[in-house]
């Protein structure tokens, strides 16, 4: 299995087996929150797809979906300026929404799209990430659903990358 990316070396941080229990955890908690409810799914495109398609198959309820695209990092390890890369293509008003992303870091990201997506007027909005990042943020946005508390460290696998790499690994590593 790989273990370096670019030159730097990877050191597992979760297993896919931990993976998969938690957002079975999740899709029941999700379940039971939305009950009776028509959930839209707003997977985060590219980083969140693997996590919002695991998601959804654990998720015992009707729901749509639907993806966003931005772009943040400008470079390999750090953030710029959030562009929306791909809009939405079904319309959310009055829809209950879950917006679905993998890591939750600045908190940068997912300000500009909440705020993008409540400037469409959805019924109820809250968000679901895989990885929240223990640190303080300039943005004041927290997750409703988190999967893992990790610390403040570049990670990649399971849909997240590093320079466009490594998102097909089943397990979460730290680059080194």
């Amino acid at each position: 299995m790989l273990k370096e990316i670019n030159g730097r070396e990877l050191n597992i941080l979760i297993s896919s087996s931990e993976i998969s229990k938690r957002v079975g955890e999740l899709g029941k908690q999700i379940t039971e929150d939305y009950a009776g409810k028509n959930l839209l799914i707003i997977g985060i495109l590219k980083g969140g797809f693997i996590f919002v398609a695991d998601l959804i198959r654990s998720i015992e309820l009707k729901t749509e979906i639907d993806f966003i695209r931005v772009s943040s990092y400008k470079n390999e390890m750090n953030p710029g300026e959030v562009e929306l890369v791909t809009d939405l293509g079904i319309p959310i008003i009055n829809r209950d929404v879950l917006l679905v992303e993998d890591l939750l870091d600045t908190g940068a990201t997912l300000e500009f799209i909440r705020d993008h997506i409540l400037s469409k007027k959805p019924a109820s909005f809250k968000i679901c990430t895989l990885l929240n990042k223990k640190k303080p943020r300039e943005s004041r946005i927290n997750a409703d659903y988190v999967g893992f508390e990790i610390d403040d460290k570049f990670v990649v696998g399971y849909g997240t990358d590093f320079a466009e790499q490594g998102r097909n690994l089943p397990d979460i590593y730290v680059v080194e």
